[in-house]
């Protein structure tokens, strides 16, 4: 049988793996599936189309419905020309901190759920307990959805996920929405002396910019639902944060590229907002076409992220708030992939150890305290499945 590992060895053997997003993650796979196999505990892999990632799934107990899963994603953000003081892929502890790429978004809590299935495995356990690990969450967290349809395919039907996203182990229980779309103006060269017979791309652009601003100045003027008010800000924003396009200063612009994404509170739709959104985009695009007709404006999704809800009588926050102690009420601006876990009919809630703070940061860590809080509750997860 392989060694028992502790959370903390387990921590610094995942972040010794750069499992950076526009890289591979499967030297991290082969060694997680390598170590559960040792434990008896069968995995199962979901690849992409490309073959150089993959997701991992796990199940440990009776073959039966109704279990917990423990979610988590496997990328972490790039290091590049970020001032480290510390090798980001090695754990370095330091005046009670592990620093380290990805100790705290999200590794460890990826460590402590490996070692929670193991404990769970070992000691025997009359409720299912199951690990969904993902990859490309940084980027999107769109594809964690083939994966919970492959664990669909593997292992009995779980009700209740916990995403171990920083929470400073506090349940949050919802958490905004997304969408994001690259727009490419397409428009008509001439001197800039003959304005009016060419198409500014940057100029046709800057509507749509001011579009957006106007959205935030409505959403923000609005009276906010009852959901929307538990957030920070209140509304659905509109965003664009790059821009890119023209040749010279005398010149219409023939190209301008932008990126334009809404964070949408959970009770409303992302189609929706899209819909909104092209035709504000197809207003523009007619006048353009109306001086050159052989213009356009081209819109490419990017990412499309599903809010996480307030459950009524959920049985994940139960879970959560009576292995926790926690009865304070979080909700979170920025995303996770606990929204397609409940989109898809899983009671679902947000815990994991680490301040979101340290997240994407220069010399990221996690607190040994948080790491430790972590482990208690995974104990009392473990003894939760055992009963």
């Amino acid at each position: 049988m392989t060694t028992l590992l502790t959370p903390r060895e387990i921590l610094d053997k995942l972040v010794s793996f750069p499992t950076v997003s526009r890289d591979s993650n499967l030297d991290l796979i082969d060694w997680v599936e390598d170590y559960l196999n040792g434990h008896g505990i069968t995995c199962h892999r979901q690849y992409n189309e490309a073959g150089d990632k993959a997701g991992l799934c796990a199940h440990v107990g009776p073959e039966v419905a109704g279990g917990i899963v423990l979610s988590g994603h496997t990328d972490v953000v790039p290091v590049d020309g970020q001032p480290w003081t510390t090798d980001p892929f090695t754990v370095v502890e330091k005046d009670g901190k592990l620093f380290g790429r990805g100790t705290c978004d999200m590794k460890g809590f990826d460590a402590l759920a490996i070692w929670a299935l193991v404990e769970a495995k070992r000691q025997g356990v009359t409720r299912p307990l199951q690990i969904a690990l993902s990859y490309d969450e940084e980027v999107g967290c769109e594809e964690v959805v083939p994966l919970i349809e492959e664990m669909q395919k593997h292992l009995p039907r779980a009700s209740a996920v916990i995403v171990g996203e920083p929470s400073m182990m506090k349940a949050v229980t919802a958490h905004k929405g997304g969408r994001a779309f690259d727009i490419h103006v397409h428009g008509f060269e001439v001197h800039s002396s003959l304005i009016h017979t060419g198409v500014n791309a940057i100029m046709f652009g800057a509507k749509l910019i001011e579009w957006a601003n106007e959205m935030n100045a409505a959403q923000a003027a609005g009276t906010p639902s009852e959901t929307a008010a538990l957030f920070v800000p209140p509304w659905t924003s509109t965003h664009v944060g790059t821009i890119s396009g023209g040749t010279a200063g005398n010149i219409t612009a023939k190209d301008c590229t932008f990126e334009i994404d809404f964070r949408n509170v959970p009770d409303e739709n992302n189609d929706d907002w899209e819909a909104r959104l092209r035709a504000k985009v197809a207003e523009v695009e007619a006048e353009m076409k109306a001086i050159v007709p052989d213009t356009w404006i081209e819109v490419t999704p990017t990412y499309d992220l599903t809010g996480l809800a307030p459950e009524v009588d959920g049985e994940a926050e139960a879970l959560v708030r009576r292995l926790t102690g926690d009865n304070s009420q979080n909700v979170v601006s920025y995303g996770t992939e606990a929204g397609h876990f409940q989109n898809d009919g899983y009671s679902t809630v947000v815990c994991g150890p680490g301040d979101i703070a340290q997240a994407h940061q220069p010399d990221e860590f996690l607190e040994v305290a948080q790491l430790e809080a972590g482990q208690r509750f995974m104990v009392k997860l473990v003894q939760e499945v055992l009963a």
